[in-house]
């Protein structure tokens, strides 16, 4: 089965379904950016998945002396209650993850039905749920999450959702832009005409275009949830019956790890918080210039326009001592 894409008027192009299906592992295998990225990232996740059977102590174990230094047994040393920090990270990562992937999912279900319903019906409903889409744009995200997650409380689905709620409008926009251009083309106007009803053509037709975007939206998406989520916990926001690595971080700074010179108490976690929000950023962005082919040749345009425009002059030269030469014969 494949799709017909209207690139310009009276010219379209087959684009199979199976080669869409697999868009994003073809722009892993070929971005590299993307395959450092993924492959980053499927670390950390395996990494905190098996954090039970790779960790050599238990999360709330004490093995060592307060702010004991990084050494053979202790590889990042031990952070105020003398628990190993490398532990602290394994766990602290599965927490940071699920609230990032969870959050995501959130956001991205709820951008993903307004922005379809927006751009797909446009006309009122477009300007209702646009509008709402622009006051969440316009508020700053992370004092709306701390004032909504210290009046709901801390707990970890409290979290997800309040993210999640807070993370929505950006793709709704995005997904609506491209919603209303898949509207448009020929093969869905056919649709249309033959009676399909809408419900058909926004599963069958419209949610399968725009299905790479979503995809992309997604990754990034994680990147800040990941983000905010440590942002909430570091500000004492977090489920306290959890260990995150935003909460890595603020039981180190309570316990005065800097004033200590226990900076092994602070780095690692803020380290492998920016490594798992850059490996999401290089997957997303990867996946982002795919799905637009001008960013590909945007650096080669200005030279190729310039080479052409050369060749034309030349021969618009030579063209007119070709006929000078012959008139004068």
């Amino acid at each position: 089965m494949s799709t017909a894409l209207q690139h310009e008027p009276g010219v379209t192009v087959e684009i199979p379904s199976a080669r869409r299906r697999h868009f994003v592992w073809r722009v892993i295998r070929e971005s590299p950016a993307a395959a450092i990225g993924t492959v980053i990232l499927l670390v950390i996740v395996l990494m905190a998945i098996f954090a039970p059977l790779l960790a050599r102590y238990g999360v709330t174990q004490q093995v060592g002396k307060t702010f004991c230094r990084p050494s053979g047994a202790h590889w990042l040393g031990c952070d105020d209650g003398g628990v190993d920090i490398v532990t602290l990270l394994m766990f602290g990562s599965r927490i940071s993850l699920i609230v990032g992937f969870a959050a995501s999912l959130v956001a991205i279900g709820i951008g993903g039905v307004v922005g379809v319903s927006a751009g797909y019906f446009g006309g009122r409903a477009d300007g209702v749920l646009m509008r709402v889409a622009d006051y969440f744009l316009a508020i700053p995200d992370v004092p709306l999450m701390i004032v909504i997650a210290a009046i709901w409380g801390p707990s970890l689905f409290h979290i997800i959702i309040v993210i999640g709620i807070l993370l929505w409008a950006s793709t709704a926009r995005v997904i609506r832009a491209q919603v209303k251009s898949v509207r448009e083309r020929v093969y869905v106007r056919r649709a249309r005409s033959l009676g399909a009803g809408h419900a058909r053509i926004v599963f069958r037709h419209v949610v399968p275009q725009i299905m790479p975007l979503l995809v992309a939206n997604t990754v990034l998406t994680i990147a800040v949830a990941i983000f905010d989520e440590t942002a909430l916990s570091f500000l004492g926001l977090g489920d306290p019956s959890k260990i995150s690595l935003g909460k890595v971080i603020e039981n180190a700074f309570k316990a005065a790890a800097i004033s200590n010179d226990a900076w092994w108490a602070i780095v690692p976690a803020g380290v492998l918080v920016t490594i798992m929000i850059m490996a999401c950023s290089m997957m997303g962005q990867a996946i982002e210039d795919a799905l637009n082919p001008r960013l590909k040749v945007a650096h080669l345009s200005p030279r190729r326009f310039r080479y052409v425009a050369l060749q034309r002059a030349i021969g618009v030269r030579d063209g007119k001592r070709i006929r000078a030469k012959r008139a004068e014969a």
